[in-house]
């Protein structure tokens, strides 16, 4: 297991039952304990049904971190949608087909079936959902748009992005205002098709927002997750990868910066279930303030069918004040040892002084020293976005976080 952990970090992971596990390749593989297992074995089957999954209480594994008092009843069914809940406006360039579709259509659930009562509840519960289509082999020059505004009120969503064979596109779906929205939001992409999905979650100080994002991956096919999450008080996200055919990549990037109060939840599973795909996830995060709370687990599964794959994750935090808390939990469950590579690696620590130091000797004041570290901190998941606009914005707010840091 490659671990890559620099000394003083914190870690927390699993490698299950009986097969091999390496950082690079299937040389210096090693066997590994019985007693792990993931969340993948622990929850209950999935299902679209809300009445198959019982009502949390914490005790739960894919509960035992989120504050369920905090979700506003979207866990135990007492949350009723509203009709100020969210406003949903998609921006396509032309010959991208966008429409409003009710619960019996058969394109929705198709990339993944809720896994846990929160998804569930959303699928249940939502009246109209919105389907954006790329035709096979159109190349898209401008991103697809698509802004949820929270008005105030409470909502359950739906949403799909399909591409057909060979298609490719770049999807930012842009999350604001307040609201408690749960949601469940499916990319199928056909053989040989590229999709880049940016994912920002920017709400305001009291917006709730638990959402299941499910990709299925066709063969060739090329599948690019960018995750931003800022605002809210409590966000939980759930990516969710499988594979429909051979050959398939998956990259899951992810950034965060967890305030005072905040709680903020990124929990993926890539599911490794044909041959001969690829996975890399790579998430970071920063914290400041009391009581902000970050977590970040990540499950992937290796079939025993899913020979040939090659897979690594890896999640690291940066602490930037006293009060601040992150639990970060990398599990990889391997049911072949006919495998290219897999490993992952957790790091957590405190801002690093010998590089605050550094760049004082030489000149630079104490607040810029700090802008600068932070930034080089996420620079290379800022430049996995491939928007302009995104990338300015991001950088604009990340500026903000740290201001306030040091105001």
């Amino acid at each position: 297991m490659a671990q890559n952990i620099p000394a003083g970090a914190t870690t927390s992971g699993s490698i299950t039952a009986g097969a091999t596990s390496t950082g690079a390749g299937p040389a210096g593989a090693v066997a590994v304990a019985a007693e792990s297992t993931v969340a993948t074995r622990m929850s209950a089957p999935p299902s679209f049904d809300v009445a198959d999954f019982p009502v949390p209480h914490g005790r739960e594994e894919e509960w035992r971190f989120t504050p369920l008092e905090r979700l506003r009843g979207l866990h135990d069914g007492t949350a009723v949608a509203t009709g100020e809940g969210v406003k949903v406006e998609v921006e396509a360039p032309e010959g991208v087909t966008v429409e409003t579709v009710g619960r019996d259509d058969a394109r929705l659930g198709r990339a993944g079936t809720p896994v846990d009562r929160v998804a569930a509840q959303a699928y249940s519960a939502f009246e109209k959902a919105s389907v954006v289509t790329v035709p096979k082999e159109t190349v898209l020059s401008e991103p697809i748009r698509i802004a949820v505004h929270g008005e105030g009120g409470t909502a359950f969503g739906h949403q799909v992005i399909e591409l057909g064979a060979f298609a490719e596109a770049v999807v930012v779906i842009d999350h604001s205002g307040d609201a408690v929205l749960a949601a469940n939001v499916d990319y199928v992409l056909g053989d040989g098709a590229k999709l880049t999905v940016v994912s920002v979650q920017d709400w305001d100080d009291k917006a709730v927002h638990v959402a299941q994002h499910n990709a299925l991956v066709g063969r060739d096919a090329s599948f690019k997750s960018v995750v931003v999450t800022f605002g809210g008080d409590v966000v939980r996200i759930h990516p969710r990868v499988a594979y429909a055919g051979t050959g398939g990549e998956a990259e899951l990037f992810g950034l965060y910066f967890t305030d005072a109060g905040q709680h903020q939840e990124h929990r993926l599973l890539v599911d490794h279930n044909v041959p001969h795909c690829k996975s890399n996830v790579v998430y970071k995060g920063a914290l400041q303030g009391d009581d902000a709370h970050a977590v970040w687990i990540g499950d992937v599964l290796i079939e025993a069918k899913a020979e040939g794959t090659d897979t690594y994750e890896m999640n690291r935090n940066l602490v930037l004040t006293d009060g601040a808390r992150v639990d970060s939990v990398p599990n990889l469950e391997i049911e072949t040892g006919e495998i290219v590579g897999a490993g992952h690696a957790s790091a957590t620590g405190r801002f690093d002084d010998e590089q605050l130091f550094y760049l004082m000797a030489r000149g630079i004041p104490e607040r810029e020293a700090r802008r600068l570290v932070v930034r080089g901190f996420f620079a290379e998941l800022v430049q996995q976005i491939g928007v302009d606009d995104i990338e300015e914005r991001l950088i604009a707010k990340i500026e903000e976080e740290l201001e306030a840091s040091v105001a």
